[in-house]
């Protein structure tokens, strides 16, 4: 990452602490709060009102959308997306009364992981690589790579697509195919979801990187 703050922007009413590490390309909104211990990977971006504590490691091409708070105890991986004010935790049974400051529980969202507005996960969690949090879902257990978790209490409804589709009618092979980018999907083992055309950690083909078809477009 580069310490030169000429390599990242941040707004004039954000507010950056001496010690936290942004890396290049970043750019940093209306009244966000960058803590000292942070540290930021490349081409992110984070929306107004947003804070990132300290201790917290984000690496690069994560979207934090306005009104989210990432509280210690955090790890965020590439890719992720975090929608308008999502809701992190980082202490179980929280009481003001009660210091729990070396307590504070390890959530861990994995590469591509998106959780949409307005959801809550709760502290000791992990998401998988491309899961899939609807908007407004409670999460409070780990969700598996390209796990759809929907309601409240937050449950797994199926498989979300590395570009954000519903997998739906597996072929006789049981292999789910994406409406968007034609990769195809299966179950490996119960419960376990690969991808059988693109490595978890690869990067897409640029190609793929631009959507030019909206989501309804691909409703059958």
């Amino acid at each position: 990452m580069n310490p030169s703050q000429n390599s990242w922007f941040a707004h004039a009413t954000a507010v950056i602490d001496d010690g936290a590490q942004i890396g290049a390309g970043t750019k940093i909104w209306h009244f966000a709060h960058i803590c000292a211990g942070a540290e930021i990977g490349e081409r992110c971006v984070f929306g107004q009102n947003t804070m990132v504590a300290g201790g917290v490691k984000i690496g690069s091409n994560v979207k934090v959308q306005n009104n989210v708070a990432v509280y210690t105890g955090t790890e965020i991986e590439d890719d992720v997306f975090l929608g308008p004010s999502c809701v992190l935790t980082n202490v179980t049974n929280p009481r003001s009364q009660v210091v729990r400051q070396s307590l504070y529980e390890r959530t861990l969202i994995r590469r591509g992981a998106t959780v949409g507005a307005n959801a809550t996960l709760v502290c000791g969690i992990t998401l998988g690589r491309y899961a899939f949090v609807a908007a407004g879902a409670v999460v409070a257990k780990d969700v598996p790579d390209y796990g759809f978790v929907l309601g409240v209490p937050g449950r797994h409804r199926g498989w979300m697509s590395r570009h954000g589709h519903l997998l739906k009618n597996p072929d006789a092979d049981g292999v789910l195919t994406c409406p968007e980018s034609g990769f195809r999907y299966r179950e490996v083992e119960p419960g376990t979801l690969r991808c059988l055309d693109l490595d978890e950690d690869a990067p897409l083909p640029e190609d793929l990187r631009v959507g030019e078809r909206s989501y309804d477009d691909f409703k059958s």
